[in-house]
């Protein structure tokens, strides 16, 4: 199933679980992005296809027809759609939490809010509001665990270990610039020490390796077919990234910051020096230069890298990228 159709279905979900009121199929075509704006019968068509989907994988979709409206209206009625009461253990409960966490920073979940906020816009009533966190509430605020995710291979290779895909990128070693391409056959991927890697069989070496993601250079390349990726029994995939893969040794970066901006990151530096011109010097402490570029490349116009040059570089790189 394409992204495209997935993110459509998903909508179609939301939309017809958080109306208080039967929707008619205008208002769906109005509310769910990925419907067709212009053509009546491409919609139809789309729109039939969309509801024979979701019945097939279980999702009821109710058919309501008003008395007093020309058109029926459509809506999923939570209590035949939502799973009876289960009783977790608390280390269960933990591991669907942090996992609906990370899903949260996952491609689907800017079109799952999307959809919300059209509804929201159209008039139409929804029982969660926008951004509702999963989180406990102290003070009135949501607190919400994050997992950091922002590492650009992150959601092309974990899609991958879903669907059991080879995979193919360019990866740089660790303290090197050199960058060779590699065919991975992924098992998992895995945080370590606030860091992700994906583990599996490296076909050029002919045996398992774990590659840190924040080396992955360009893109993820998925081949084959799905299914074609087979885990061994009894990996343990925690353990084959309990070993450093590089030097940990800290280093000290010199950014140039613009005056009044980026606060957290003076927070964090060893030492922030006036300058001139309208910018500040900061030592920034870091130990893996692809980190520390995806950190400074998210803050814009407002930081600078002077030195070192592998740091610089990385930054460039990831800037070109985005331009690209």
């Amino acid at each position: 199933m394409s992204r495209r159709k997935t993110e459509r279905l998903l909508n179609l979900v939301i939309c017809l679980l958080a109306t208080r009121r039967p929707l008619s199929a205008e208002q769906i075509r109005q509310a769910v992005p990925g419907y067709d704006r212009d053509g009546d019968e491409a919609f139809q068509r789309m729109f039939e296809r969309d509801k024979n989907e979701l019945r097939e994988i279980g999702i009821p979709i109710d058919v309501v027809r008003d008395p007093w409206e020309d058109e029926p209206g459509y809506r999923i009625e939570r209590e035949s759609y939502e799973l009876p009461e289960i009783t977790l253990e608390p280390d269960e409960a933990a591991v669907l939490g942090l996992a609906a966490q990370v899903w949260q920073r996952a491609s689907l979940a800017e079109a799952a809010s999307g959809a919300l906020l059209k509804l929201r816009a159209g008039g139409v009533a929804t029982d969660r509001p926008v951004g509702a966190s999963m989180g406990g509430v102290m003070g009135g605020g949501a607190l919400e665990l994050r997992v950091d995710t922002r590492d650009p291979a992150f959601p092309a290779l974990w899609d991958a270990v879903r669907d059991r895909r080879v995979v193919r990128f360019d990866y740089r070693s660790a303290g090197s610039e050199s960058v060779r391409a590699r065919t991975v056959e992924p098992w998992g991927v895995v945080s370590r020490n606030g860091r992700w890697y994906v583990a599996g069989f490296d076909r050029d070496r002919q045996a398992p390796r774990v590659f840190r993601l924040s080396r992955v250079t360009g893109q993820v390349t998925v081949m084959g077919r799905p299914g074609a990726v087979e885990v061994p029994q009894g990996v343990d995939l925690r353990g084959m990234v309990g070993f450093p893969d590089d030097s940990t040794d800290e280093r000290v970066a010199v950014v140039r910051v613009r005056q009044g901006a980026c606060e957290g990151l003076r927070q964090l530096a060893a030492a922030v020096r006036a300058g001139d011109g309208g910018w500040d010097e900061a030592d920034l402490p870091f130990t893996d230069p692809e980190r520390l570029a995806g950190w400074m490349a998210s803050l814009g116009a407002d930081v600078e890298v002077v030195e070192p040059p592998d740091a610089r570089e990385a930054v460039i790189r990831r800037l070109k990228g985005a331009m690209a």
